[in-house]
């Protein structure tokens, strides 16, 4: 009898501003891997500065002491990266849509990478998905539109309790779609998992450390072309952390400085975000605490 051989595979995961995609690199150069994205936001092209991404800056030259990068064949000084800069900021990228492209990256590589800090894409890649039908374009705007025209009664045919506009958006639009709650559909069996095997990796430096991270990260995303890349989409603030706070100071609302802080500010509480949902939810395998080590010669900076 034979058996399927199960492949090699890592998700690297963390809190923005923890070294992840360093520590992705350096592990992909270590084990023949590539690098597969994670982020929902690095799948954006125009935006490679104020997302973090790992090919910022190449409009321009490498900054000192950056990689050296090809933009045809997306690799970083050797290493495959894919899913980075695919789609155009006006796109929509469900879920499904995201699991589909990592399945077939995931079979493309021999050593397949997932890095990223997005907590429902990595869950996804884990667990799979409610099996949810597509929600069309014109339901999708006609959820957005109700939201907009008349919270109150979408909030009462859903019956939504909680605060956040972007799950509510998602309730109404799959009850518009299919007529029934989305509660129900997370109640199905999940499918779609592309690595539920996966050796998974947790990047965790104390808050601390990401506080001045973030500060530091957002000095260096303005001197290398963020204020350009929030200039030409400014009308997608939803789509990225600084792109609403840099627009205000590009509309002549407020200093420079206090668009910057604001965007630290808002930084830092996603960072919190993500720092509860990795502990609460991500059963890491290894578990990296400290801004310096060495894990079997991998070093993360």
């Amino acid at each position: 009898m034979k058996f399927a051989m199960i492949k090699k595979s890592y998700i690297v995961a963390g809190p923005t501003a923890s070294g992840k995609s360093s520590f992705a690199h350096d592990l992909a150069k270590k084990v023949g891997g590539t690098i597969i994205n994670a982020d929902a936001v690095q799948i954006y092209r125009g935006i490679e500065n104020i997302s973090a991404s790992p090919f910022a800056c190449t409009n321009h030259e490498p900054r000192s002491g950056q990689r050296p990068y090809d933009k045809t064949n997306h690799e970083i000084d050797g290493v495959p990266y894919r899913l980075f800069s695919i789609k155009d900021l006006a796109d929509h990228v469900s879920v499904a849509e995201y699991l589909e492209m990592a399945r077939a990256e995931y079979d493309a590589a021999d050593v397949p990478i997932f890095v990223g800090g997005s907590g429902y894409y990595i869950n996804a890649l884990i667990n799979g998905i409610s099996p949810i039908p597509d929600v069309s374009a014109m339901v999708r705007e006609r959820a957005r539109k109700m939201i907009n025209d008349a919270p109150d009664e979408a909030r009462n045919m859903i019956n939504f309790k909680f605060s956040d506009p972007q799950r509510m958006a998602r309730e109404l639009e799959v009850f518009l779609e299919t007529g029934r709650p989305l509660s129900e559909w997370q109640k199905l069996p999940r499918v779609g998992a592309v690595c539920p095997n996966a050796e998974k990796i947790l990047i965790m430096p104390p808050k601390e450390v990401l506080h001045n991270r973030i500060r530091e990260r957002l000095r260096v995303m303005m001197d290398n072309g963020g204020l350009d890349e929030v200039r030409r989409f400014i009308d997608y603030p939803d789509r990225a952390i600084g792109i609403d706070e840099i627009g205000k100071f590009l509309r002549g609302d407020v200093a420079l400085s206090e668009a910057i802080e604001q965007w630290a500010v808002r930084t830092d509480q996603y960072a919190k975000r993500q720092r509860t949902w990795f502990r609460n939810q991500f059963k890491a395998d290894v578990v990296i605490g400290t801004w310096f080590v060495v894990r079997e010669g991998l070093p993360l900076r």
